[in-house]
């Protein structure tokens, strides 16, 4: 009789754990999904009010073709272009706009060649870090870059793939997929790193260098 009363009481005693457990999970996805939307929207203003003084700053110039705006540029030396590689990886961790609008911006400002290399290296350092956040963190921080409704949408997509890895390469190859939630997808589904990385480094190059010929004709 006794025996009994006292596993009774260890069965509410573990069950009492595992609903504290729960509900700390809960807690903490919470925390991460909120964490995410503050720096979704803390991003945006930042981008907002960078380009405001950029747009300040080049109105006070004498810019008035393509090739002017690239000499004003070269003023800032390494800077420029490592403030386009830097841009390019946290716009693919923290999607505010869409990738193309970089590889744009940087070969119309430093042309085709300096432009794809640092669109390239940026892009691909933002995605193999979207891959490990995803995989460290979980659906959480996703569901808080993305929408529910695109994280729907592309999961159930994506879920028909019998092949993912192959589908991943062709997506990174060709324009207008969402990248940056393959990125974070691939990492929620614990794809094998090293095939993730070197998809990513075999992939992505093409379609940038195809953006970067295109717009470095601008200048």
């Amino acid at each position: 009789m006794v025996f009994c009363i006292y596993r009774k009481n260890k069965s509410i005693e573990i069950l009492g754990k595992r609903k504290e457990v729960f509900v700390e999970k809960d807690e903490r996805s919470e925390k991460i999904a909120l964490r995410g939307k503050r720096i979704k929207i803390l991003s945006i203003m930042m981008l907002i009010i960078f380009t405001a003084f950029l747009v300040k700053k080049i109105a006070g110039e004498n810019i008035t073709s393509v090739d002017d705006f690239q000499k004003y540029i070269r003023n800032f030396g390494v800077a420029g272009p490592l403030v386009l590689t830097l841009f390019q990886a946290f716009q693919v961790i923290v999607p505010i706009l869409p990738g193309y609008l970089g590889c744009a911006a940087g070969a119309i400002a430093f042309g085709s060649a300096t432009g794809f290399w640092c669109n390239y290296i940026g892009i691909s350092l933002g995605s193999i870090a979207a891959y490990f956040i995803a995989k460290r963190y979980g659906v959480d921080v996703v569901t808080a870059m993305f929408s529910e409704k695109q994280y729907r949408k592309w999961s159930e997509k994506i879920s028909k793939k019998k092949y993912y890895g192959a589908f991943l390469f062709v997506a990174t190859l060709l324009p207008l997929f969402p990248d940056d939630f393959l990125c974070y997808f691939s990492g929620l589904i614990k794809m094998n790193a090293k095939k993730f990385i070197w998809i990513i480094i075999l992939g992505k190059p093409w379609c940038i260098l195809a953006y970067s010929l295109a717009f470095g004709l601008v200048g």
